[in-house]
């Protein structure tokens, strides 16, 4: 079984163990690197937690962190989805969209009409997640990545 914990900025320990496995299992599915977070210490790690309005999830079998996503405000009508990302022995067990249900959840509470994210475009598979789970690609141009031409796939839902 696996439950949803909402951390503080106290429980940068497990963020910090958490965001190091993801940047380790799946380096080519983030924008940051993990060697970007080894130069900030335990202050680069409270403050990703302590961002006001945020909403940061990790999923726990037991003990053990399976997944993690963040929610962060944008502005007064759209939140934003991010760092999603699902353990290897976890995925295909439906923690993806408990992850994604739980920040949609977030941001209606919070006003947001909007959610938005932005993912490599090779990530297929988060692609089919965000699709089966209402966002749709939209015109807006993502972020430009290292290679200096691609960008990143903005996706987004309408929130009822």
């Amino acid at each position: 079984m696996v439950n949803l914990r909402v951390l503080t900025a106290g429980d940068w320990p497990l963020w910090q163990e958490i965001r190091v496995a993801a940047l380790t299992d799946a380096p080519h599915a983030f924008k940051s690197r993990l060697g970007d977070w080894h130069r900030g210490g335990q202050e680069q790690w409270r403050a990703r937690l302590a961002i006001p309005g945020s909403y940061n999830v990790v999923a726990l079998r037991g003990s053990l962190p399976v997944g993690m996503v963040r929610g962060v405000p944008a502005d007064a009508e759209t939140s934003e989805l991010r760092s999603l990302w699902v353990s290897p022995e976890a995925r295909g067990d439906g923690v993806g969209d408990r992850l994604i249900k739980a920040v949609t959840k977030w941001a209606l509470r919070s006003g947001s009409t909007t959610l938005k994210l932005a993912v490599l475009p090779v990530n297929k598979p988060a692609i089919a997640l965000y699709q089966r789970n209402g966002f749709l690609t939209t015109e807006e141009l993502g972020d430009l990545l290292p290679d200096g031409v691609t960008r990143e796939q903005v996706m987004a839902k309408t929130l009822l």
